[in-house]
């Protein structure tokens, strides 16, 4: 497949969206049911639960089925071995995290949602972002925009990031925990008007969709995300208008073997992005002496 045939991946795009209808039911069936037992499995990053490999299948089996003719290589939370570190061998690649937050999954904060990313030598072309409890699915083709569908209708919008434009207005999106010292110390610098909680990153880029806040930043301690959090969410972000890279202005490329994004990421509504990444390597510079 060409990258230069935006038809083709409109296409695409749409097939997916219906295949992330379907994970967004399954997802939120086990989340709204007293009777189906998650079969929770505490692992080394995080706990797995029925829900997510129900809809880890779901998404796999379908894009598979749909695109068989297609040449596509599949990274997905749940089968991807993080220990080989090995990147899929392959142009076109889906990155999938069929459960993004699933402690708030199993907490029941609602805010939990699921990514499905393609991807062309590294880089998002397609990014698909549902969060089920809230009835959207925010989904975006390179170079096409970003949109939002609900559930209830159907109706499918534009949607961009807000026009706000110095730090001192922005509102920085947060989880409510996860946070350890050298973190806390840097949001606590920073001169936003504010902060705002939600769970899951695909949840916390809607917000800055929803001009509901305006910044992301993800500083890896301990451990680190993973291309999956992060793919879906980058597209939907950077097609509404904002920006989205390490604070030292780079791209973030994925499948690239090691899958963990160590570092500090920065997303933004895009209207001071160099200066808040300016303010943030001064600030961990001091924070690291």
């Amino acid at each position: 497949m060409d990258i230069n045939q935006p038809e083709k991946l409109t296409e695409i795009a749409e097939i997916a969206c219906s295949v992330a209808w379907g994970a967004s039911d399954i997802l939120s069936s086990y989340y709204n049911s007293q009777t189906k037992d998650l079969d929770i499995k505490n692992k080394k990053d995080g706990p797995v639960t029925k829900a997510d490999l129900a809809a880890n299948k779901h998404i796999l089996e379908n894009l598979r089925a749909k695109f068989s003719d297609l040449d596509f290589g599949y990274l997905s939370e749940e089968t991807f071995d993080v220990k080989k570190a090995e990147p899929i061998a392959k142009d076109w690649v889906w990155i999938i995290d069929p459960l993004d937050g699933t402690r708030d999954f199993i907490d029941k904060t609602g805010e939990y949602g699921f990514h499905i990313a393609l991807a062309y030598q590294g880089r998002p072309v397609i990014g698909i972002v549902g969060i089920p409890e809230a009835g959207k699915l925010y989904y975006a083709v390179k170079g096409q925009g970003t949109f939002v569908q609900t559930k209830e209708d159907q109706k499918i919008t534009p949607i961009e990031v807000s026009e706000r434009k110095v730090p001192e207005d922005l509102y920085l999106i947060v989880s409510r925990s996860h946070r350890d010292e050298r973190f806390q110390k840097l949001i606590d610098t920073l001169p936003f008007k504010g902060k705002k909680y939600m769970g899951g990153v695909g949840g916390k880029i809607s917000t800055i969709l929803e001009q509901e806040s305006d910044v992301y930043i993800s500083l890896s301690g301990k451990s680190a995300a993973k291309d999956w959090d992060f793919a879906a969410p980058e597209l939907i972000l950077t097609e509404a208008g904002g920006k989205f890279t390490y604070e030292t202005g780079k791209p973030v490329f994925y499948n690239q073997g090691d899958v963990r994004k160590w570092g500090c990421i920065v997303a933004t509504n895009g209207n001071c992005h160099e200066l808040l990444c300016e303010k943030i390597t001064e600030i961990l510079a001091e924070i690291d002496k």
